[in-house]
């Protein structure tokens, strides 16, 4: 076995030292995504999702081609950025039978994904110390009725596992949350 060095990409992750720590990113990756889906000239989102969107799963004309719908939200999965956890489990939900307002809400993420390609994750050689943040809501998806779990966890200030996910039963109050 010898030595390659310092690593500076490591499954699809660049990855860049610094005095103060590593910094994580996808941004190879991300301009891939959007060449590959023509989003390279548009206009940039600040925000990855709508505020009060209202995506269901008759909400406007089915897809010509779905598989290239779950193709995109399948690779939208794979982005290291805990931003994006929310609005891709809101997407990931219509993979079965994609609409055109989900195909517009993908196209929204990856607007947003070209405001700024090279963000990522910076760890700082701090104290080990862990963090984890978790919240529930009640009763927010309007399909199923059922509440969302999120949970954050940072480790030295730097997050390192975050998910979003329905909770697979129906909660009748929110005492039953979580």
């Amino acid at each position: 076995m010898c030595d390659l060095g310092p690593v500076t990409y490591f499954l699809g992750i660049e990855v860049t030292r610094m005095e103060s720590g590593l910094f994580l990113n996808q941004r190879k990756y991300v301009l891939e995504i959007l060449k590959e889906y023509g989003m390279l000239g548009a206009q940039p989102s600040t925000f990855p999702m709508e505020q009060h969107h209202r995506l269901t799963a008759d909400s406007g004309t089915p897809l010509n081609d779905p598989s290239r719908y779950r193709q995109l939200v399948g690779r939208l999965m794979t982005i290291t950025r805990p931003k994006l956890c929310y609005p891709v489990h809101i997407l990931s939900q219509f993979m079965p039978d994609p609409r055109q307002d989900n195909w517009d809400a993908a196209m929204r993420v990856l607007r947003y994904l070209k405001q700024s390609p090279g963000h990522g994750i910076f760890l700082r050689p701090n104290s080990l110390e862990l963090e984890v943040y978790c919240d529930s809501d009640w009763v927010s998806c309007p399909m199923t009725r059922r509440s969302i779990t999120r949970y954050f966890v940072t480790l030295g200030g730097c997050p390192i596992s975050w998910k979003t996910k329905k909770q697979s039963t129906v909660s009748c109050s929110s005492a039953e949350l979580a």
